[in-house]
């Protein structure tokens, strides 16, 4: 218990100091504070014809040519059946293939895959993930990740926070109903076992930004593990104060159904398992199973497996690649 509190005392003294807001960074001072930093921004993108161009549009008009914030704008085309990459290119991004990207490994799927493709692809000394399914989307999801990294060097990762409304079948939209997940799962896993994560906002939430020298010595899970793992891996790696938080304000996006946001609980407590298997807190005579079982409302039972893969640190295995 006292451990615990200690732990929860720890997040508040932390919460303060290092959380802020996007209107706090304005570009033209973060141009300032640039110099000869650069930066990439990554989006991963499976089916996402409807809202990736004008995202992209706004970063390229935005922090491209307006204000020279972004050197690059990479979209990881994640297997789309859809004009995913076609208008993506049309709208200024460079658009690789997943699969394309160290075509000499075995391809895997998942977010999780598409990001660790998207940090070995590109090249920007600063690294900012956003998601391709952002509605009314601002160029401040980019300028607030980038703020801490840009003025302070001791920053290492930042994450954003948002609130997260959500829309029904019935279209009416209701504050504060988004992010199921985190609230059932992954903030409870959070303040049970690292409650020093406690104060972030959206553990799950696919806006953040980290220097490529620390997300290149972190292992993905290629699933929808790959934020809460980023999350406990880059506390041990590189302490809570090396962590901060920026609040990017309202974020729209499209929902899942009950039954997807399942398999990505079960995927978050594989990955939660793993780490603490890892950190050597648990010990099981029996490995987790690893399938979910789910019916639909008529009643029909579908088998899925929740087991996620997890490509290594990205520096690992450059560094095999040199010596061979």
């Amino acid at each position: 218990m006292e451990t615990e509190l200690r732990a929860l005392a720890r997040a508040r003294e932390w919460y303060g100091p290092h959380s802020s807001t996007a209107a706090e960074w304005a570009p033209e001072t973060l141009l300032l504070a640039k110099g000869t930093t650069t930066v990439s921004v990554v989006l991963p993108a499976r089916d996402e014809e409807p809202t990736v161009g004008d995202i992209v549009t706004v970063i390229r008009r935005e922090l491209v040519e307006r204000i020279p914030l972004v050197d690059e704008i990479l979209v990881v085309d994640s297997n789309s059946t859809d004009a995913t990459a076609e208008r993506a290119a049309a709208a200024g991004a460079r658009v690789v293939a997943q699969n394309a990207v160290l075509s000499h490994l075995p391809p895997l799927t998942g977010k999780g895959e598409a990001l660790w493709k998207g940090l070995a692809a590109s090249s920007g000394d600063i690294v900012v993930f956003v998601d391709a399914d952002l509605r009314d989307f601002g160029a401040h999801f980019v300028t607030g990740l980038l703020g801490p990294l840009l003025t302070d060097p001791r920053v290492q990762f930042v994450k954003g926070a948002c609130e997260r409304p959500f829309t029904g079948a019935d279209g009416v939209t209701r504050r504060g109903g988004g992010g199921r997940v985190t609230e059932l799962v992954a903030r409870p896993i959070l303040n049970m076992f690292w409650p020093e994560l406690a104060g972030f906002h959206q553990p799950l939430g696919g806006e953040y930004a980290g220097r490529r020298e620390t997300l290149e010595q972190v292992p993905f899970v290629t699933e929808y593990g790959v934020e809460l793992g980023l999350l406990v891996d880059l506390l041990e790696l590189v302490g809570l104060d090396a962590m901060a938080q920026v609040d990017l304000g309202v974020r729209v996006h499209s929902h899942q159904s009950t039954a997807a946001l399942g398999r990505m609980a079960g995927q978050i407590l594989h990955t939660a398992w793993t780490r603490l298997e890892r950190q050597g807190r648990v010990m099981a005579a029996q490995p987790p199973a690893r399938t979910l079982l789910q019916f639909g409302v008529d009643g029909q039972a579908s088998l899925m497996n929740v087991v996620v893969a997890e490509r290594p640190p990205l520096a690992s295995l450059l560094a095999e690649e040199d010596v061979a």
